[in-house]
């Protein structure tokens, strides 16, 4: 798995604690900024982090800001992501079970290190149960086709 791996300046601390939890469980990340100290609008790094999991660089993304809000709106207006913000444990599940979510937005400063952490560890273990939801995914699908000018990023 190769994920994309961003934050503006609020999420900065959470995202520091990410790379080297994903790396201790031999995961392959870029990290797509920001770097400590420095300010940055949260439009930017997402939507460039998103959009490496569109062209297939990467196979999903996380993304943190200050509520993790700012972030998943970025990325949710690229076809074929679906961002989701989780602030729990069970948000994070759910968000995978029932939405194969291949974006996680993270609030940095709503979440501690250890509740992220948590979050990010079910949120990359859990698996998509398919089933009832695969359709509903497909019907998400049909309107980024009808609403996206005809993109289609329905692979990912």
């Amino acid at each position: 798995m190769k994920i994309a791996l961003a934050s503006d300046h609020a999420g900065f601390d959470l995202k520091a604690a990410i790379g080297p939890f994903l790396a201790g469980r031999g995961i392959d990340f870029t990290d797509f900024g920001s770097q400590a100290g420095e300010a940055v609008d949260y439009v930017d790094l997402g939507e460039a982090a998103a959009a490496s999991v569109v062209a297939g660089g990467h196979d999903r993304a996380i993304l943190v800001c200050g509520t993790g809000m700012g972030m998943s709106i970025v990325a949710n207006k690229l076809p074929g992501i679906r961002a989701t913000v989780c602030w729990n444990a069970y948000t994070a599940e759910m968000s995978r079970r029932h939405n194969d979510s291949n974006c996680l937005a993270l609030g940095g400063r709503v979440l501690t290190l250890d509740e992220g952490l948590a979050i990010v560890r079910i949120w990359l273990d859990t698996p998509f149960e398919g089933g009832r939801h695969q359709r509903r995914l497909d019907k998400i699908r049909a309107v980024e086709e009808r609403r996206c000018g005809g993109r289609n990023a329905a692979k990912i």
